[in-house]
């Protein structure tokens, strides 16, 4: 049968009409999903976000945080807006900061702020804690809270916690027999790092627990910051300003540690040896292991066995060490860096029971 030319256009009207209804309904659907808004109220804007649940270094605040500041990057992403993330910091009022515009969101414990004045809460993601948000944000907020309601009931929502609610000690769960694929939210980038240092990635996860209990917010009172304590002015010397930041954290730290064994390595040390050497010099600074090194070869003492160096540190910590030549920067107490190797290498040998395949 031969169409007419007007046949022929309706025909196309109605293919068109029926593909336009089939597919609105997906492209909003997925839209939805993301936790974007009709009005796109955060498109394309930087927010300046506070994680303020606490400063404690080994409680359960530093995860909170920690998933806390993936979610708020997956937001971001999900959005199409940019998040600035910044830890609290003991005796600043970023509720107050909030309120003058300061900061555009605040993740804080909800029960906190239940009467707070000026500013409201998202929908909560967990019991503990909220976003919030200045009163006058409702557009804004409103998306927040699409996002949360969408993100709460997926399965990447149960993934993402899953990972941060199941960390524990390593030695309590290697006692108990416990048997796991993961001991951190941050196995993936441990493994890609310790790949770089050419280490077993159970021996820098015992590092990671040892240093920060896989907190991205502990901080020392010395100054040192995240995952492995890694001081400001470290970080910098390796181009990187943000410790907050997990892998940011990792590659300072590692890129450190890499540093360390290149020195390590010209002394003559076995591969177990030099882990050793390398860490100890990453707690004490490698001028004071080579002073211990030194010292030992002086004593005539193997020095390229930690468990020697080990034995001569009483003697260092001694006034009669200040006489000594071979020892350029004073005594060594040296009781910290000891219990830290002691530490790691007990971390060590639980991960490994823990996660018997490397």
């Amino acid at each position: 049968m031969v169409l007419t030319e007007k046949i022929k256009r309706r025909l196309r009207y109605v293919l068109a009409t029926a593909l336009i209804i089939g597919i609105t309904p997906l492209s909003q659907s997925e839209r939805i999903l993301s936790g974007a808004h009709s009005e796109d109220a955060l498109l394309g804007k930087d927010l300046t976000c506070v994680i303020d649940l606490g400063d404690e270094m080994y409680g359960s605040h530093g995860l909170e945080t920690g998933l806390n500041y993936e979610l708020l990057n997956r937001f971001a992403q999900d959005n199409r807006c940019s998040v600035s993330i910044i830890a609290s910091r003991k005796g600043e009022n970023y509720i107050d900061s909030l309120r003058q515009g300061k900061v555009d969101i605040v993740i804080t414990h909800a029960d906190d702020l239940a009467s707070a004045e000026g500013i409201k809460l998202s929908r909560r993601l967990n019991p503990c804690s909220a976003w919030a948000m200045q009163e006058d944000a409702d557009h804004e907020l409103m998306q927040i809270n699409r996002w949360i309601s969408h993100m709460a009931s997926s399965k990447a929502y149960s993934e993402i916690e899953d990972r941060y609610s199941s960390v524990c000690n390593p030695l309590r769960r290697a006692e108990k027999g416990i048997r796991s694929k993961t001991i951190s939210p941050y196995d993936s980038l441990i493994k890609e790092y310790a790949a770089k240092l050419g280490w077993d990635w159970r021996m820098l996860a015992a590092v990671v627990y040892q240093e920060s209990r896989f907190s991205i917010n502990s901080r020392s009172f010395r100054g040192a910051q995240g995952l492995m304590q890694v001081m400001p002015g470290t970080a910098g010397y390796y181009g990187i300003d943000d410790l907050l930041d997990p892998e940011n954290n990792l590659k300072a730290g590692t890129s450190h540690l890499m540093r360390l064994q290149r020195i390590c390595s010209k002394w003559g040390l076995e591969h177990d040896e030099l882990i050793k050497f390398t860490l100890a010099s990453y707690n004490a600074g490698e001028g004071r292991i080579a002073d211990c090194r030194s010292f030992a070869i002086t004593r005539q003492a193997d020095c390229t066995k930690w468990e020697e160096i080990v034995k001569l540190i009483p003697l260092m910590r001694e006034d009669s060490i200040l006489e000594e030549e071979s020892v350029k920067l004073g005594k060594f107490q040296g009781h910290e860096t000891i219990a830290y190797i002691d530490n790691i290498m007990a971390l060590y040998d639980a991960i490994c029971r823990i996660c018997p395949e490397a």
